[in-house]
């Protein structure tokens, strides 16, 4: 971060400074070259040698050695911050200087006393602690104008997060609460908390079509934009072929359609869309449609948030899809606040006007099912998909459950898959408890093999 700092002010022309206390120019310079950067342009201070201090001229006999250190290491700092006059300096580190003060009162006075020499100055001063000391050294930061803390976590499973907190920043508005980022080849990516109350809708809504006719007329016009949309049903009933459905009718229409796969590969989701009847290939080639396969397990909850963000205001997508919800659930069990922060993002893309899709699959296949966790109090939709058996085989319905935005037909009408594509029957009106997965017929002609009247 310091380093970066620095190379940030480089471009802008100015001048800076790096003091280093712990590290040399070379290791220095073996950082910067692991992010392909030089310190070219950059003043670098250095503390004397290690060896140095311990020759014999080197021996303090009358006072102790940290008062001399901590004296001459100040000075030659102050030296050359007068010599250059820059306007950005990072101090690495401040362990150090708390080591040389040896009590918390000199250190202070120490600390104080760069802070008045660089008032007035017009120069922002980077000071990293690797926080070696107890209580988190409160006291240091009531003199700091400004307090960053930068955090790393080891979940049992998966890639280390990291994350970040500004404590304090006199002066300055920000945004409080954990931020997400990663140390990534060129510095360090910082993902903002979403937070959705600070988006507006900049874009007209309306109905778009979900490319089925049947399903359209079940939901009277189809989706409203700027709503949430979730298909729940059990593992193979039909939610990702009628998202991808969706996904392609919006690409016709010359929409941007944003999908991450959390479930499965590009590859196996391209020969399955094309299967139904849903051929994604063109559209993906065009940029209408951009799909990404996400790995929770490297991928923390802001990180993929702010990649949604991106795609919605960088790329301007007006659909996303998220396939599915149990992929990121199930994969970080140790996040905290995981639906909370699902609700954020559902209520960012409702103010950016984006119709979003997610997908939960719930345990077991007919019967009573349950789903990991209720998300259908986030959604403005919910269609419900379910498999039940008539005739000796294994068929599929689908029901509009809940549309806040207006009517919907709350028959429960039959679904079909085939290699042409995806088609939605007429209302299964001669059956009862189609829902249950297992029907009994309550039409007047004779109930079909295998279907037992009622």
């Amino acid at each position: 971060m310091g380093l970066q700092f620095l190379r940030d002010g480089i471009a802008r022309g100015e001048k800076v400074l790096y003091v280093t206390l712990s590290e040399t120019r070379a290791e220095l310079a073996a950082v910067a070259a692991s992010h392909g950067w030089t310190l070219d342009g950059m003043t670098l201070h250095e503390l004397a040698p290690a060896e140095e201090s311990f020759t014999p001229d080197d021996q303090y006999t009358f006072f102790h050695p940290s008062e001399v250190e901590l004296s001459e290491t100040t000075k030659a700092v102050l030296t050359e911050v007068e010599r250059i006059n820059p306007t950005r300096v990072v101090f690495d580190s401040l362990s150090e200087m708390r080591l040389l003060a040896r009590e918390p009162l000199r250190y202070r006075r120490q600390i104080l006393g760069l802070k008045q020499f660089f008032v007035g100055r017009n120069c922002t001063v980077l000071l990293l602690d690797d926080r070696t000391s107890q209580a988190g050294d409160l006291q240091l930061q009531s003199i700091a104008h400004g307090v960053i803390t930068l955090e790393q976590l080891a979940p049992e499973y998966g890639a280390e997060r990291r994350r970040l907190r500004i404590v304090k920043m006199r002066g300055v508005r920000f945004q409080g609460g954990f931020h997400d980022f990663l140390i990534a080849t060129g510095g360090l990516r910082v993902f903002p908390r979403l937070v959705a109350a600070e988006s507006r809708n900049g874009r007209e809504n309306g109905a778009a079509s979900t490319g089925i006719a049947r399903l359209d007329d079940l939901l009277v016009g189809g989706l409203d934009r700027g709503t949430s949309t979730l298909f729940i049903g059990p593992a193979g009933a039909g939610k990702s072929a009628i998202a991808t459905s969706i996904a392609v009718a919006a690409a016709e229409r010359g929409e941007h359609v944003a999908m991450y796969l959390f479930d499965e590969g590009l590859d196996t989701f391209r020969r399955r869309a094309a299967g139904l009847g849903s051929d994604v290939t063109e559209h993906v080639e065009s940029g209408r449609i951009v799909l990404t396969q996400v790995d929770p397990a490297e991928m923390s909850p802001g990180e993929f948030a702010d990649n949604v963000r991106a795609a919605v205001d960088q790329s301007h997508a007006s659909v996303v899809v998220i396939d599915s919800l149990n992929g990121y659930l199930n994969a970080m069990p140790e996040e905290r606040y995981l639906v909370a922060q699902l609700h954020e993002l559902f209520m960012f893309l409702r103010q950016r006007g984006v119709l979003a899709i997610s997908i939960v699959a719930q345990h077991g296949m007919v019967g009573q099912m349950q789903a990991p966790v209720d998300l259908s109090y986030l959604a403005d939709n919910v269609l419900l998909l379910r498999f039940f058996e008539a005739n000796g085989a294994v068929r599929q319905a689908i029901s509009v459950l809940k549309k806040r935005s207006g009517r919907h037909e709350k028959t429960i009408r039959e679904l079909r898959l085939e290699a042409s594509g995806i088609t939605v029957g007429e209302p299964l009106t001669e059956f009862h408890g189609v829902l249950t997965g297992v029907p009994v017929y309550k039409g007047t002609k004779a109930a079909p093999p295998g279907v037992p009247a009622g």
